[in-house]
């Protein structure tokens, strides 16, 4: 079956075993050869992340008072200070807004400062992954404060008379929308355009463009138009006016760290205590996001957080490789058995044998945080990546299975239910030039661990 793909077979790395005991296995093919993981290195930052964070853990996002509060107005700065959350949404960021309001902040006298303290990143950390790209917003990179990950959500649907309008998620302060709109069909689109010549230098600009009639109904588009730093303070400036508040100043993106530790140093030499707090979703809900819909930037994001330490000190990439690193060693793994870089995937140095994945599989069948992990899978023919992927057969509904996907790379690793009672611990890897030919094989593999297993 698996020589049908026709491509070599050296280029397939497979290895299926019994989640029990001393089980036999199943299959076993290439099992010590390393492969690009693409997005199944997944799997090895959530099952690290699980273990050693917990179930209960949650990211913080900070906000502090630089100044006296006197009747609703700070006289002062507002700083808010990002604590690695991937998830925070637009929806998050105005109910915060709204909750300070209601604790007694109405006005900022003087600017909304950004503080990406908690990670502390350079250009070589991302030397092996993709740059981001306005059309690639999965290629976005780990941020301390990041909104909606950079992700612009245009909408366009019909107004008064069935004409065309365009709004923006989230609002984006001085952004210019350049409409150019005709008749005659429903195909849209957008992209970053230069600003008309009357507005100021350096005025962001976006032109929607395209067909559209009466009965279109509504579109949705997602693109990456800014830098993540210009488009969280222009984000921020939008979601704090759209809540209610008032602004004398400006959102101004604070990028260098200038303290070693998370609690800034108020005037009387003392650390500050903030003002308030955002939480995050606990952790099993965010790692289900990331392995669900492939997240990239969360699982980057991820990795970074496992630093010991974080986020009262500030995370390196090499340290969170160290910490990855030595996890990998406590689960009774070797050196070169798997290698995570930024913990998604997106890097061709995160590579793995299929012996060492399905290792990490079995011995994470029986910890604590079992089902958390084995809920955030997709469902073969059911959900997530894999919802419209082997939809009739055994394994639909019975196979919990991380997809990865690059130019050359196909991977699945997880857990299949056999028909038998049987459940099997899988990766299968295929890395060549023309690895998409191998889909139907990867899929038949699976449904015959699901008949046969």
């Amino acid at each position: 079956m698996l020589s049908s793909s026709g491509l070599p077979i050296s280029s397939i790395g497979v290895q299926v075993q019994e989640v029990d005991g001393r089980s036999r296995m199943l299959a076993t093919l290439n099992a010590e050869l390393p492969y690009q993981l693409a997005s199944t290195a997944k799997v090895v930052t959530s099952l690290a992340a699980l273990d050693m964070l917990g179930a209960h853990y949650r990211w913080r996002t900070y906000a502090f008072l630089n100044g006296s509060l006197d009747r609703g107005r700070l006289l002062g700065d507002l700083l808010i200070v990002g604590g690695g959350n991937s998830q925070l949404r637009s929806a998050d960021l105005r109910a915060w807004f709204q909750r300070m309001q209601t604790e007694g902040l109405q006005e900022v006298c003087g600017n909304i400062v950004l503080d990406r303290f908690a990670f502390r990143l350079h250009d070589g950390d991302h030397a092996n992954t993709p740059p981001p790209a306005s059309d690639r917003p999965h290629h976005s990179r780990p941020d301390a404060f990041t909104l909606d990950e950079g992700v612009l959500q245009v909408t366009v649907q019909n107004g008064p008379r069935g004409k065309p309008v365009v709004s923006l998620s989230p609002p984006l302060a001085g952004m210019q929308v350049i409409t150019e709109i005709s008749g005659g069909g429903c195909a849209v689109w957008a992209q970053p355009a230069s600003a008309p010549a009357k507005s100021d230098p350096g005025t962001p600009a976006l032109a929607v463009r395209g067909q559209w009639a009466p009965g279109c109904g509504s579109r949705e588009l997602s693109l990456a138009p800014l830098s993540h730093e210009e488009f969280t303070v222009r984000a921020v400036e939008g979601l704090w006016r759209e809540a209610g508040g008032r602004l004398k100043g400006r959102v101004i993106d604070k990028r260098a760290p200038d303290r070693e530790s998370l609690l800034p140093i108020g005037p009387d030499g003392d650390s500050q205590l903030p003002f308030s707090v955002h939480l995050s979703d606990t952790l099993p809900q965010v790692i289900r996001e990331i392995n669900k819909t492939s997240d990239n930037m969360a699982a980057r994001n991820l990795m970074l957080s496992l630093v010991r330490g974080f986020p009262t000190r500030a995370a390196t990439m090499i340290e969170a490789r160290q910490r990855v690193d030595g996890w990998l060693m406590r689960q009774g793994l070797q050196p070169g058995d798997i290698s995570l870089e930024n913990g998604s995937g997106l890097s061709r140095g995160e590579r793995g044998k299929p012996r060492a994945m399905v290792q990490l599989l079995r011995n994470a069948w029986v910890s604590q945080q079992a089902q958390a992990f084995i809920d955030s899978l997709p469902i073969a023919g059911i959900d997530g990546t894999l919802a419209h992927r082997m939809t009739s057969g055994k394994a639909t509904g019975a196979a919990f299975l991380k997809t990865g996907t690059l130019l050359d790379t196909r991977a699945l690793a997880g857990y299949v239910k056999s028909v038998s009672g049987k459940t099997y611990a899988l990766a299968a890897l295929v890395n060549h030039p023309e690895a998409t030919r191998a889909l139907p094989t990867l899929d038949g593999l699976i449904e015959w661990v699901a008949r046969n297993g």
